[in-house]
């Protein structure tokens, strides 16, 4: 539906605002991520990844249906993605987290991925402050598969942060 799309920085924007007022915190990561701790955008996005608080999945989805955006892939509880044709792909990743603030998102093998309370950073994408996962989180995500292009190019910004 999206294909060839861009996520844009209002985009992004847009997002985080319309989860913001349905109450779902949103931090986000990947290649915007790492482009909000850098605090400029260093290339295009295809899609915005964000680990959102699971606890407001059902809203956060409400809200970007209203948006325009339709479920695409479906691996849920672990993630799921979200297209609007015109706009690009939003990439929910869900975070249970515990009473000290500390955060568990499933994974595909039946394992998880941890957000220590320690990861959540702040960051700056079009001079808009936006909530992100922190220099060495994003490291820590960045491993485990074949780095393509782009992911190189992010590790080499992380390491220089």
């Amino acid at each position: 539906m999206a294909d060839g799309i861009a996520m844009t920085a209002e985009g992004v924007h847009v997002v985080l605002d319309a989860l913001s007022a349905v109450g779902c915190s949103a931090w986000v990561s990947g290649g915007w991520g790492v482009d909000a701790l850098v605090g400029r955008q260093t290339r295009p996005h295809r899609d915005l990844d964000l680990a959102i608080d699971a606890a407001h999945e059902a809203s956060a989805l409400k809200a970007l249906i209203q948006l325009g955006y339709e479920i695409e892939t479906d691996w849920r509880p672990v993630r799921v993605e979200l297209a609007s044709a015109g706009t690009g792909w939003v990439d929910l990743h869900l975070v249970a987290f515990d009473e000290n603030g500390d955060g568990r998102q499933a994974d595909l093998d039946g394992g998880f991925f941890t957000y220590p309370r320690s990861c959540f950073a702040t960051g700056s994408i079009s001079g808009g402050e936006v909530d992100c996962l922190s220099v060495d989180q994003q490291l820590i995500f960045h491993r485990g598969y074949e780095p393509r292009d782009v992911d190189l190019a992010d590790l080499a910004l992380l390491r220089d942060l």
